[in-house]
């Protein structure tokens, strides 16, 4: 069986390059009585030369692969040719002045522009590609005054969740003397004079630990324009607890101060907030116990507003007068439909709810009573988000993309509800030669899942059709519709593009999302395992077409499944992935993950976690699927050493013939976000080459 299934595999998939000789440590750790080896320890210090000369010599074994592949240079090309088109987003107006990003094509970073109109040509505020050469600097975030006077951004360097605050004067174009540093996980919020903003901030790390050090103790600040830092106002900080995520934002009115405390990813907050009318209020405990997510949407006088899933696993609205904050008192304003209940925004006097039916957007307009005003029709089937803006705003903007559809931006007349086409990209790809249909499919359980197929119309289901399965199934996350330049060319190189709606995310609410975590993490692969299995007895492709595709969670479930079931994928593209599931936890802002994955301190679920951390699932002797392991040296959210000790075990274990089994470590970049486009376009270039001769592909354009 195994020489049949050999002989059935692209031979170009099956020659493997000579790896580094990697060396291994006797490091024992013991679990509750069980003895766990970790002999790649030694790759957790990125700062050690050994660590440094070891990326080295594996982006040469990489590189020299990857450069071989003949298909490459023309799947660059094509990425580049096709990316290269001008992209506006979407306008947000303070003291009469729209802010809005543009890039004019193959830019690394998108410039931000400021207009005196919502469609106006406008002028440069900020070009974040002048602040680096390569483009590895980016702008995190931005938020201006509410005058427009003032412009508040967050500078990214190398993609490092660290990030720092300026300020800029909007009419000169220049920057004041504010600089503040050691920000992350953290918005700007203006007062409403103009004189200051509230954000967050932890203390230094020590020398050394920028990227690796646990993020702890977070501080609520205010900064008062024209000081230093150091002399910013603590307005909350809490010294009891270290894993309080503490932010906060002022209300349009400017009458209170809301603050959201968070403790890991688990969607269940504290809200408290302080009467900016009195200057020496204190902050007061209005929702402290954890029970439910509470995410604070407007107030009218002294009733909050809230979207919360208490009492409600697909979400509702209630009503809470902070007057008399008895759970007895307080009244539903929006009560729980069929559908989850994804977000909901104050703007014009109505509440604008987004719901997703089956993983895709609808979107319904009510009054602050709670009457239904009208359902929204959408331009298709898709996702859509915007909808910002402020209680007196006519019109409000909002996005719409889909699998094939790209990022197009409307404008709402909030009285009518008609919308408008406000901007579309004009992007050198035939959307009408290719279709998206839903379908589901039983996992391992029975439970009903669904998935999103992406192909040329006409497709032959004969089993041959290269097919790249993508998931994430974490963090109550939800993987709607969504167009990408990337996606595209795979799509053009005669790909078949899946993307399934695994448990542990967010499309079906609350239970969907715990159903897929802790003791029940195992849910999540095996909706994903299904999901392949499915795709070949239904003739979409084959074992041997197969490839997997996750960043982040979904690097962690990829590495799961292909260590479960080897044989059933071709080819794997594991993204900066949680591979070590018993030390997560020990960097960064990992402990946050403990809500969805649990924690190996705990007996119970170190037994769940150790039966699927890929790092310690790899079986020597093993014939793994092609996988190219991807990672970047400057992400602190998932530090890199999952992905280093992770490759560096698989091609220990790999069989001595199997197909290839590599590690890209990318310089100056982090865990995604903001990461510059020449670097975008090379790693996905390498990426669906390797695909290509995995899998066996001949693309022509």
């Amino acid at each position: 069986m195994k020489s049949l299934l050999l002989s059935l595999l692209p031979l170009s998939a099956l020659a493997a390059p000579t790896y580094p000789e990697t060396r291994k440590e006797a490091v024992v750790d013991d679990y509750f009585g069980t003895k766990v080896e970790d002999p790649y320890r030694w790759l957790e210090d990125d700062n050690a030369a050994d660590t440094k000369a070891w990326i080295k010599a594996e982006n040469e074994v990489t590189g020299t692969y990857l450069k071989s592949i003949s298909q490459r240079e023309a799947i660059r090309k094509r990425l580049a040719a096709l990316w290269n088109y001008e992209r506006i987003g979407m306008p947000e107006e303070s003291g009469g002045k729209w802010f809005f990003s543009r890039n004019s094509g193959l830019q690394n970073q998108s410039v931000l522009m400021v207009a005196d109109a919502a469609d106006g040509e406008g002028r440069v505020l900020l070009d974040p590609n002048t602040l680096s050469k390569d483009g590895t600097v980016s702008l995190a975030g931005h938020e201006p005054s509410e005058d427009g006077r003032l412009l508040a951004y967050k500078l990214s360097s190398g993609g490092s969740d660290w990030q720092e605050i300026r300020v800029r004067d909007v009419a000169t174009g220049k920057d004041l003397d504010d600089h503040l540093r050691w920000v992350k996980f953290s918005g700007v919020s203006w007062a409403r004079d103009g004189s200051g903003f509230y954000y967050s901030r932890f203390d230094a790390p020590p020398e050394g630990q920028t990227l690796t050090r646990k993020n702890e103790f977070q501080k609520f600040c205010f900064h008062k324009i024209g000081t230093k830092q150091e002399d910013d106002v603590i307005i909350y900080e809490r010294k009891d607890q270290p894993n309080w995520n503490i932010g906060g934002g002022v209300t349009e009115d400017g009458t209170y101060l809301v603050l959201n405390l968070q403790e890991g990813t688990e969607r269940k907050n504290r809200v408290f907030y302080r009467d900016l009318k009195d200057p020496a209020a204190k902050v007061v405990e209005l929702l402290n116990e954890a029970d439910a997510s509470y995410d604070f949407i407007d107030h009218v006088g002294t009733v909050f507003l809230f979207k919360t899933d208490l009492n409600a696993p697909l979400g509702r609205v209630i009503a809470i007068d902070v007057t008399k904050p008895a759970k007895s008192e307080w009244k539903e304003i929006i009560p729980e439909t069929k559908h989850q209940l994804d977000a909901v925004n104050s703007v014009g006097g109505q509440l604008v709810c987004t719901y997703l039916q089956d993983a895709k957007s609808a979107v319904s307009c009510y009054d602050f009573t709670g009457k239904k005003l009208r359902d929204l029709e959408l331009p298709g089937i898709g996702d859509v988000g915007g909808f910002g803006g402020r209680s007196k705003d006519k019109t409000t903007f909002y996005g719409f993309t889909g699998f094939t559809e790209p990022g197009s931006i409307h404008q709402l007349d909030l009285a009518t509800g008609k919308s408008r086409l406000f901007r579309r990209p004009k992007v050198g790809f035939d959307s009408a030669a290719y279709e998206t249909e839903q379908v589901f499919y039983p996992s391992k359980d029975g439970t009903r899942v669904p998935m999103f197929i992406v192909h040329k119309k006409g497709l032959v289901r004969d089993g041959t059709n290269p097919t790249l399965l993508y998931g994430y199934g974490g963090f109550n996350s939800t993987m709607t519709p969504g167009f990408s330049i990337s996606r595209a060319v795979w799509l053009e190189m005669g790909g078949v593009l899946v993307v399934a709606n695994l448990r542990g995310g967010g499309e079906y609410g609350r239970e969907w999302h715990e159903a897929g975590t802790k003791l029940r993490k195992q849910n999540v692969f095996d909706d994903f395992i299904a999901a392949g299995e499915w795709l070949i007895a239904n003739r979409i492709t084959s074992r041997e077409k197969l490839a997997i595709q996750g960043g982040s969670n979904g690097g962690l479930l990829v590495g799961a499944c292909m260590t479960q079931r080897p044989e059933l994928f071709a080819a794997a593209l594991p993204a900066v992935g949680v591979m070590d599931m018993l030390r997560f936890q020990k960097f960064t802002i990992g402990w946050a993950w403990k809500s969805d994955y649990g924690s190996s301190e705990n007996p119970e679920e170190f037994k769940a976690l150790y039966a699927y951390s890929p790092y310690h699932n790899l079986k020597p002797g093993t014939r793994y699927p092609a996988t190219l392991v991807t990672t970047s040296d400057h992400d602190d959210r998932v530090v890199p050493a999952h992905s280093f000790k992770f490759a560096a075990r698989l091609q220990e274990c790999q069989a001595k013939d199997g197909p290839p089994v590599l590690i890209r470590v990318e310089s100056s970049a982090g865990h995604g976000a903001g990461t510059a486009l020449a670097k975008m376009i090379e790693k996905t270039a390498d990426e669906w080459a390797f695909l290509a001769k995995s899998l066996g592909m001949d693309p022509k354009w």
